[in-house]
């Protein structure tokens, strides 16, 4: 079942080719850590091209409940008067972050040096994630958690009410971890210091930069060191959230396996710590291309144009690669079954406690339809069957995450038979406008 209702089943048919502008969603990175860091300056922040999925309309209702006034003005248009650093308020009710790990991850952190205690829950998805990788650094500010075993939601947050300044080591490459102790850390006094050893995704240092933070970043042979000093006033932003190249990652993909396609995606963030599945489509043999480069909002943006590549061919994806792409390999691996030669991906054991056991997930699924998959715990092989060769045919499980489902969706616009999955529903946390955008294009994906 959905995590937010009524299992809704989806089959996506062979069709034509993909053609006209694919105009995909705001960036669900941005939008969070947005929403979170209005709430936390002092005055009105104006956001424009918020994605209002679920997992981000979740956010906004948790920083209403920590008492920022957040309101939407219609068409990604949103306001937010926040309450400064350290001024949350204790929640009435338990706060319900959906689906989002993204979500429930940050807004911890942002609450966790403040004497204020809130209660987490999530959909059945989310309350099997793991919680300790966030709850243990936070620990270390003097926060407390109570939950389930494993470290598992529902979970009770007891703030510090005399927060200490961390220095804390990433253990896994993880943009979720390394953002929660630096919302911590802006209201713990002193200097904050988070060393990762792989680069992660770095929306959260560029908009705390922004939002007045003081804060360094520095290339070292230890790894990357974020410096944060404590109890800034935020000052308040304007926002204009460029569109999300996680989505962009499904048309894109589509148009390069439909024969025929010709697809644009406009307005994509093109940051390096993001743009990992571009660079590896290109080095498959992907007729993709950047137009129109150009900065948004301290963000890298382009135009992407995505035309038909019947020659791709299966590649060593590097490991090192993994951290700016970790949630586009469900859909590389459908790139992968209509390349010719075997994909190879490690480095990505983090895709075992995504939204699901996304290696598991794909591999049922492509097996299902006819594809060959290999799989450790941190590595698994596509053996590309070339354009038009995937069977297809097979009805696959979503395991509640909306990008095993879309993954899916795509594989069928270009196999011999339609791909079905059981439930679309999760689809709505992060691309609300799926179906109709793709079908817009030229696919056939039906509700069934």
């Amino acid at each position: 079942m959905s995590g937010h209702g009524t299992p809704i089943p989806m089959t996506s048919h062979p069709c034509g080719p993909l053609t006209g502008t694919a105009e995909v969603p705001g960036d669900k990175s941005i939008s969070h850590r947005s929403l979170i860091l209005g709430a936390m300056a002092v005055g009105e922040t104006r956001i424009s091209g918020l994605l209002e999925g679920e997992d981000v309309l979740d956010t906004a209702k948790a920083m209403r409940a920590f008492g920022a006034e957040v309101i939407s003005h219609g068409n990604g248009e949103w306001t937010v008067h926040g309450v400064g650093v350290g001024g949350f308020a204790e929640p009435d009710q338990v706060i319900d972050c959906g689906n989002s790990g993204t979500g429930v991850r940050l807004i911890m952190g942002a609450m966790a040096t403040s004497p204020i205690s809130a209660t987490f829950t999530g959909d059945a998805s989310l309350n099997k994630r793991p919680m300790a990788r966030v709850t243990d650094p936070l620990a270390l500010f003097g926060a407390q958690a109570v939950g389930r075993s494993g470290g598992r939601l529902p979970m009770t947050i007891v703030g510090a009410a005399d927060p200490v300044p961390v220095w804390y080591e990433v253990p896994v490459p993880s943009a979720q971890v390394k953002s929660a102790v630096l919302l911590a850390g802006l209201n713990a006094p002193g200097k904050t210091v988070v060393i990762e050893k792989e680069a992660t995704r770095d929306h959260s240092e560029r908009m705390l930069a922004g939002f007045g933070a003081e804060i360094t970043v520095e290339d070292t042979d230890e790894g990357r060191v974020i410096t944060l000093t404590g109890r800034p006033e935020l000052k308040p932003q304007v926002i204009a959230v460029p569109r999300d190249p996680s989505s962009a990652a499904f048309p894109v993909c589509a148009a390069l396996i439909t024969p025929g396609s010709d697809v644009l995606v406009p307005g994509i963030g093109l940051n390096p710590t993001r743009a990992g599945l571009f660079t590896t489509l290109r080095e498959m043999g992907a007729d993709l291309t950047y137009e129109n480069m150009r900065e948004e909002g301290g963000e890298p943006v382009a135009d992407l144009r995505a035309r038909y590549s019947p020659d791709m061919k299966g590649i060593d994806v590097p490991p090192e690669r993994a951290a700016s792409m970790i949630d586009e390999y469900p859909v590389l691996s459908v790139v992968a079954a209509n390349a010719t030669g075997k994909t190879m991906m490690g480095g990505v054991k983090e895709l075992r406690v995504k939204e699901s056991d996304r290696i598991d997930a794909m591999a049922r699924g492509l097996r299902a339809n006819g594809v060959t998959v290999d799989e450790g715990d941190d590595w698994w092989s596509v053996d590309g069957l070339g354009i038009g060769g995937v069977p297809g045919g097979g009805t696959c499980e979503s395991f509640l995450d909306h990008r095993i489902a879309m993954s899916f969706m795509v594989m069928g616009m270009g196999a011999q038979q339609a791909v079905s999955v059981d439930d679309g529903g999760p689809i709505a946390t992060s691309f609300p406008i799926f179906e109709p955008l793709m079908n817009g294009l030229g696919a056939k994906v039906e509700r069934t």
